[in-house]
């Protein structure tokens, strides 16, 4: 359902908000708007029923504990609950306890989430908002329909216990907090309110206790269910393809299958069978051997759709769905799909290489009006808002004669704000559906709304070689900027927030913005949005007047943050990508590439980054071709390793000059492969090859990069009980993160069970310390940071304590294309301390390496010990390295 142009924005929003399938009235629009909730602006589609057991509780009564998780976005390291269990001084609380601690004195309103209100409140001065509330404990009770709610809720803790009769398994389903705590083990919360999470959980008898920290809308729903089965299918989120008409291939698919035991579910096939609406059998059933699950676990596993056997059938298709071990049937379940012809909107799916999990994305194909016509059409990427699904991304715009459209999931509706793993979701995308539909590759596009115009900023100018034009609608250009109420004010005094800001600077869009002169850009905002105030777009529109000759702005009259499908689908938009085209690297001169890591963006054209002198500074090498005799290199600045294609360029010669103007340098390479060449000790170096060794593009660092290749997480399993009930308690709560925030799907392993060979070319990441985590020494032996019980060695220095925790990232020692990410600590009081997983964000900074104590939790940057970056030997020389 699309509509003409028309100033009456809020007519707009409603009809097109139908047409979206999320429907909201126009007062919780404007209530939405005037919170500043992007978020919520679209509406939730919320799971609403209980399938998997009968409700035996339902929590009621609770305290709420003010002041919440510290603020930051960049850094946000603080949560007092997590402290006070990390130093066993959590006490159950009764009305009017005070817990007797607070944060260091902050200048910001310590909130998780704020709307633009609570952002002007905090902005006075004087304001009540400006000082810390006291950290009592108060009685709050939940409504007539089972919800907490209070305002405060938005940066409160909430405390529910539960008096059991006995030990037994339960699944705890709740909704609305960020994290859980359930007798001092943290869990994935649900606070984006979809009604996905359920947590298989022991109860122990007497006291349960439930903690859960501040969710993003105010409101809680906690309830207790004995499971009909210990071992089932769960409808909640399921990723289904669409049948396509005329292909004949499998499909996949992912479901999610909860272990209620306390035995991991290994040996697991899914088997399919499809049928009509009538019950006849739909082609031949097709089993696939899926996933392991770790005990007290719910986790997406992903089987094969067979095809229908009827490749021109259009409608409905049932699947019926069995879940098989060792053969036998554990439990079955029906699904509908749909077959479809491949010339309307649909869904497809692939999957993915960051954890092997199935990811989904939409396509409003071209339209061909001859059935012959095979001839390559334009490509536009498109990424969606905050709270927007893919399909319903895809289904705002008109189909095309001249383009597919095809929109990427950014993991989520929410997701990665298209940074870390919501970028490498577009980069996949982007490949994955060009391998499906025929692509004319000089006709590239990128295109987005809200989140989805920041995640167009962001997109462009870090891959500016992949798209012709851009196109950001009611975007904010940088995160950190835009959400000023969460903002690292704070922590911006202390010397040790430099790693972590440097860590985010790939999100630097401002910085970043000068690679969009190789692109068309065209700005398109609403002059009414009181969501993404015009502001934003005049921000972007001011810089790109200092330098770029193609780009247009336009600001749609009265038009709110959602003004209809012509929010996106604006013809004048269209007609100028259409005009634009990405240039052969033959043709292409200049290049002026800037770049905060090679290990998020290293290429552009013909010219590749692979080191940086310093890493995560802003690197930018100025590259000019001069016929086919000489490339000069005008600037450098940052770079330690350059790559030149000489074979994409064609040149005619067999040998030309690489100048670099501010060393006065010129190096003679052959055309015919190739050039490498190296900063070393103040001179340029033509080199063989790169020497993957050492850091280079396709393995550079920053911690979160070590959570991608298919990554396997590793726990201890040879310390003391408790070391190893917290480190598996930990990998498990990490891999539920994951699922939760990118729709992932993660294989979580003991120790003993991971062998070199069996996880090939895989990242790792690692839970334990050398003491207590059997592949320790084989895979670090020679890393320059040893953890163990009692202190870490690194660098020529030692930190002694049983309260130390630290992050790193470090090359796996078998395959030069994998890393190993580490999770350690000293003693129990350490690995508590990492409980708290914020690296899991597509906003935060996480720099290679930090070693802190657990009154980070409490005192945030004033607790870590030290924070920064390997060199490029991935050794410690401490340049990068910032120490208390």
């Amino acid at each position: 359902m699309t509509h003409l142009p028309t100033r009456s924005g809020r007519r707009w929003a409603l009809l097109s908000l139908i047409a979206l399938g999320t429907w909201q009235t126009a007062a919780a629009q404007k209530q939405a708007a005037a919170d500043g909730n992007i978020v919520a602006i679209f509406g939730q589609q919320k799971i609403e029923t209980t399938d998997e057991g009968e409700v035996f509780h339902r929590f009621r009564d609770g305290l709420l504990l003010p002041g919440g998780v510290g603020g930051g976005t960049l850094y946000n390291g603080q949560d007092m609950i997590a402290w006070l269990y990390a130093t066993d001084r959590f006490r159950t609380p009764a009305a009017g306890d005070s817990i007797g601690y607070v944060y260091p004195t902050q200048r910001e309103a310590v909130m998780a989430y704020q709307s633009n209100v609570e952002r002007k409140t905090a902005a006075n001065r004087h304001s009540m908002a400006n000082r810390l509330p006291a950290w009592v404990w108060s009685p709050i009770a939940a409504d007539s329909t089972g919800r907490f709610r209070s305002p405060q809720m938005r940066s409160a803790y909430l405390y529910t216990a539960y008096d059991s009769p006995d030990s037994r398994i339960a699944l705890l389903e709740t909704t609305g907090g960020t994290r859980t705590y359930i007798n001092g083990e943290p869990h994935e919360g649900d606070h984006y309110d979809f009604g996905y999470t359920l947590t298989p959980i022991r109860l122990r008898e007497g006291l349960n206790e439930f903690i859960y920290t501040p969710g993003r809308f105010g409101r809680v729903e906690s309830k207790l269910v004995v499971p009909k089965k210990p071992v089932m299918f769960t409808r909640r989120d399921m990723t289904l393809p669409d049948l396509i008409e005329g292909e004949n291939e499998p499909k996949w698919a992912a479901v999610r299958v909860v272990n209620a035991t306390e035995k991991a579910l290994q040996k697991l096939s899914i088997r399919a069978t499809l049928f009509a609406p009538d019950g006849e059998q739909l082609g031949q059933p097709l089993e696939y051997r899926t996933d392991d699950v770790m005990p007290l676990a719910v986790r997406k596993l992903k089987f094969r759709l067979p095809a229908t056997g009827k490749p021109l059938r259009n409608g409905p298709v049932d699947a019926r769905l069995e879940l098989l071990r060792d053969g036998e049937q554990v439990d079955t379940m029906t699904i509908a799909l749909r077959q479809v012809s491949p010339a309307i909107h649909h869904e497809r799916t692939f999957v993915s290489r960051i954890d092997g999990s199935v990811q989904y994305y939409s396509v409003a194909p071209a339209l061909r009006t001859d059935p012959g016509d095979t001839a390559a059409r334009a490509f536009v990427l498109t990424v969606h808002g905050a709270s927007v699904e893919a399909r319903n991304q895809a289904r705002a715009y008109k189909q095309k004669e001249w383009a597919n459209i095809v929109a990427p999931t950014n993991r989520r509706p929410f997701g990665f704000n298209w940074e870390e793993w919501g970028r490498i979701d577009a980069l996949e995308v982007l490949a994955e559906a060009r391998r499906i539909f025929k692509t004319d590759p000089s006709r590239i596009y990128l295109t987005g709304h809200s989140m989805g115009g920041h995640g167009t900023w962001y997109l462009g100018t870090t891959y500016p070689s992949l798209f012709a034009a851009i196109a950001p609608c009611a975007g904010y250009p940088d995160i950190a900027g835009y959400g000023s109420g969460r903002g690292d004010a704070a922590h911006r005094r202390s010397p040790l927030f430099e790693p972590f800001e440097r860590a985010a600077s790939a999100g630097r869009v401002m910085t970043l913005s000068r690679n969009l002169k190789q692109s068309g850009v065209y700005v398109h905002h609403g002059s009414a949005d009181r969501v993404v105030p015009p502001e934003q777009a005049h921000i972007m529109r001011e810089e790109l007047g200092r330098f770029h000759t193609d780009f247009c702005y336009h600001e749609y009259p009265g038009g709110e943050h959602w003004f209809g499908d012509a929010s996106v689908d604006w013809p004048p938009l269209f007609d100028f990508l259409s005009r634009h085209t990405i240039p052969a690297d033959s043709l292409v001169d200049e290049i002026d590439f800037y770049t905060a890591s090679p290990g998020v963006s290293s290429r552009d054209y013909w010219l590749t980054v692979e080191q940086q002198e310093s890493p995560y500074r802003f690197t930018r090498v100025e590259v000019r071709r001069e016929g086919d005799t000489a490339i000069r290199v005008s600037a450098a600045e940052n770079a330690a390793l350059l790559t030149f294609d000489l074979p994409a360029l064609g040149m005619k010669t067999e040998r030309t000059t690489l100048v670099f103007d501010a060393d006065g340098q010129q190096l003679s390479v052959p055309t015919s492969r190739r050039a490498v060449v190296a900063y070393r000790e103040g001179q340029w170096r033509v080199a063989d090859s790169v020497d993957r060794r050492q850091k280079y593009a396709g393995r550079y660092g920053g911690f979160k990069q070590a959570f991608d290749n298919r990554m396997v997480f590793v726990y201890s399993t040879v310390g003391t009980p408790e070391e190893c009930a917290g480190w598996r308690a930990k990998a498990r709560f990490d891999a539920e993160t994951f699922y939760y925030r990118g729709n992932g799907s993660v294989d979580v392993i003991p120790d003993y069970a991971y062998e070199v060979a069996k996880y090939p070319h895989r990242n790792v990441i690692l839970y334990g310390n050398y003491d207590n985590n059997y592949v320790w020494s084989r895979l670090l032996k020679n890393c320059p940071i040893q953890v163990r019980n009692g202190g870490i060695s690194m660098g020529g220095r030692l930190y002694k304590g049983d309260d130390l925790g630290a992050y790193f990232v470090y090359p796996h020692p078998d395959y030069p294309d994998a890393l190993i990410g580490v999770v350690t600590a000293t003693g129990v009081p350490g690995m508590r301390a990492t409980m708290p997983n914020n690296y899991i964000s597509g906003i935060t900074g996480f720099p290679d390496l930090m070693v802190f104590r657990a009154d980070m939790l409490k005192n945030g940057l004033a607790a870590v010990e030290t924070a920064g970056f390997f060199d490029n030997d991935w050794l410690l020389d401490g340049k990068d390295l910032i120490t208390r």
